[in-house]
């Protein structure tokens, strides 16, 4: 299957389960790729027959900046069902969502989840 991929989409919003999170904020980081066939696009060179990366960025910020969640694991999926929803043509996702700036006493990159979820 083709894909779009969207990799380390950074957005600024109040996701965790601490207080100060929800207050303060932080960097959450995004990697989504969308399964979708691109065939039709690829003879068409016409943006109306593909996803518009652009309209993914938009639809993924909207949703992780319209409300706090405890849990990344709530969040990606909230993602999935935001784009699903939006996007017909895609026929799966694979969603990474890391978080850099846990607040964690430890040296790490990142912490982070993973969901692969397909239309239902």
């Amino acid at each position: 299957m083709d894909k779009i991929i969207v990799k380390n989409l950074k957005i600024f919003a109040y996701h965790g389960v601490n207080p100060e999170e929800k207050q303060n904020g932080q960097n959450f980081v995004f990697d989504i790729v969308a399964f979708l066939p691109l065939d039709t696009p690829c003879r068409s060179d016409n943006v109306d027959d593909t996803v518009s990366y652009a309209k993914i960025i938009k639809s993924v910020t909207r949703v992780v900046t319209s409300e706090k969640n405890d849990l990344l694991e709530h969040v990606a999926e909230r993602v999935a069902n935001g784009l699903f929803e939006e996007f017909p043509k895609i026929h799966s996702l694979k969603i990474t969502l890391k978080k850099p700036e846990a607040p964690i006493k430890a040296d790490f990159e990142y912490v982070a989840v993973e969901i692969e979820r397909d239309r239902k």
